[in-house]
């Protein structure tokens, strides 16, 4: 699989952006259909249908109860739209705030479409009860705290990285399913370290635009589980920009 570096994506994604193409539209569209289908599958194990009946795949997602990790930049906004598609389809959505702010659109329309927002003004301990309790019945978690913004070391922080450490048992035992936006929180794009440990390991990983790097390289790509690379209308141009790169590469190594 071709891989590209975040700031290559950034860059393909610019001019798209400029244009008011809605690529956060698109990238939340299809991060909401991935998440529906694995909710499909999993949830279909415990249905047992009438001989002759099927259950309609909708059905399969009505009252599944889903956590929305948000952070504050666009991933988190990817993952509150996301949030909001689902919640129009039945679904049980949480919106869990890993920052002190929130993509004001993406938490709009989740708000709209039903979503509960856990309280900003908790403390940090409430805050960190209230979720590991709705998470204990979740059936899938969404990780949209940082994407591939992230500085130089991409350890988590602060109450993300609380809520983060609280959650791990459960995913570990058998809890929720965990979805990883763009990338899983915590692990570096492009170079695929991972300085801290405390990382949702996702079982489905759905990424835009192109296949970052760092998801295919050791130690990151442990915590990447399926990975579906989604197309937003960036690659042309993000082909363009590899192959500058490249050339770029190459002349300064002659």
């Amino acid at each position: 699989m071709k891989t590209y570096t975040a700031a290559q994506v950034r860059e393909a994604e610019a001019p798209a952006l400029a244009a008011g193409v809605p690529l956060m539209a698109r990238a939340s569209a299809a991060l909401a259909d991935e998440t529906a289908a694995l909710l499909r599958e999993r949830r279909q194990s415990v249905v047992d249908p009438a001989p002759g009946s099927s259950v309609p795949a909708d059905g399969l997602i009505a009252g599944a109860r889903i956590i929305v990790l948000a952070g504050a930049g666009d991933n988190g906004g990817d993952a509150l739209h996301a949030g909001a598609l689902l919640a129009a389809r039945g679904a049980l959505v949480t919106i869990v705030p890993t920052a002190t702010r929130m993509h004001e659109a993406g938490l709009a329309a989740a708000r709209a479409a039903g979503a509960r927002l856990l309280s900003l003004s908790d403390s940090a301990e409430e805050l960190t009860s209230a979720v590991v309790a709705a998470a204990t019945d979740a059936d899938v978690i969404l990780d949209g705290i940082l994407g591939t913004g992230t500085s130089e070391n991409p350890a988590l922080r602060g109450r993300a990285r609380s809520l983060v450490a609280a959650l791990l048992p459960l995913v570990h035992g058998g809890g929720p399913a965990v979805v990883a936006v763009d990338i899983p929180s915590g692990i570096g794009p492009d170079r695929g370290d991972v300085p801290d440990s405390t990382v949702l390991p996702a079982i489905l990983t759905v990424t835009f635009g192109g296949c970052k790097a760092g998801l295919l390289r050791a130690p990151a790509s442990d915590f990447v589980g399926r990975l579906v690379v989604v197309d937003i209308g960036i690659g042309a141009e993000l082909e363009r920009i590899a192959a500058r790169d490249l050339r770029m590469l190459d002349r300064d190594t002659e």
